[in-house]
């Protein structure tokens, strides 16, 4: 029997900047809400800490005893909600991963998964994108557990592969997809396909988003999708944050999980295997 206890989930939405102490300013913020509506934990979209919006400039990524992740963790030790945000770390050679960073109060802040599929794409209406110049890839699939749930962990471009879900389906409760979606490609795709991710996995899918203009301070800018989205087991959307910089708090039960692999037993119709 699965555990009883409901889950306060925060999902915020950004629009990052190139700027460390900006991008700070607006967790804290946001964190601070989601912390006034008895939050359990806060998810953050990908690049929270630094979005790169000129091509070509340096990334800056974020060590785990440095001054921002500190200031962060001080933050949330003096609350009570856990903290999930996506961002460059450094790797090896001088290279990053994008990784997704937990930080629970009184707690050591810890990488948790790494983005396993790099976005080196030439899509119509918006500047080539070659994530593998800088970064590295991750390795594997991921899950934590917070209170009793069990989280699957995905990053944006990581949808696109349905293999990674099949591992997570029928094991957890939650996915977790933080993202900083094209605006092309979030109009074409972005809600078909975290619902499909819900519905196949049977479980909530959570993905909190960067959205709208992020703009440098020499005028050039980037675009990004928004829309942060929470998908129940049955593909109906709870939550979707059209536009703009907010964070939204739900309640998850874990009855709707349940009552849909109940319903639709596909753990036991299941034939084939992934190769």
């Amino acid at each position: 029997m699965k555990t009883e206890t409901p889950l306060r989930l925060g999902i915020a939405q950004m629009t990052s900047l190139d700027d460390l102490d900006f991008n700070l300013s607006a967790v804290e913020h946001l964190y601070a809400q989601a912390e006034a509506e008895n939050a359990d934990l806060v998810v953050f979209p990908e690049n929270s800490l630094f979005f790169r919006i000129r091509s070509g400039s340096p990334l800056r990524g974020v060590e785990l005893n440095g001054a921002e992740v500190q200031r962060l963790r001080k933050m949330v030790d003096a609350g009570r909600a856990s903290l999930m945000l996506t961002t460059a770390v450094p790797s090896a050679g001088g290279r990053f991963k994008n990784s997704t960073l937990l930080f629970t109060p009184g707690s050591v802040v810890k990488v948790v998964y790494s983005k396993i599929h790099l976005f080196d794409v030439d899509v119509p209406g918006a500047p080539p994108v070659r994530e593998s110049e800088v970064f590295d890839h991750g390795e594997r699939p991921q899950t934590i557990d917070v209170k009793g749930w069990k989280i699957g962990l995905s990053i944006c471009y990581d949808l696109r592969f349905s293999e990674l879900y099949l591992g997570y389906s029928q094991r957890v409760d939650l996915i977790l997809v933080p993202s900083a979606f094209l605006v092309p490609t979030g109009k074409a795709h972005w809600h078909t396909l975290l619902r499909a991710r819900a519905i196949e996995s049977q479980c909530y899918v959570a993905a909190p988003a960067q959205a709208g203009d992020h703009l440098a301070a020499d005028g050039q800018k980037r675009s990004t999708y928004g829309h942060s989205l929470l998908v129940d087991p049955w593909g109906e959307v709870l939550c979707d944050i059209d536009s703009g910089q907010a964070v939204r708090v739900i309640e998850l039960s874990m009855a709707p999980i349940e009552k849909v692999r109940k319903q639709i037993p596909m753990g036991g119709h299941r034939r084939l295997k992934p190769v």
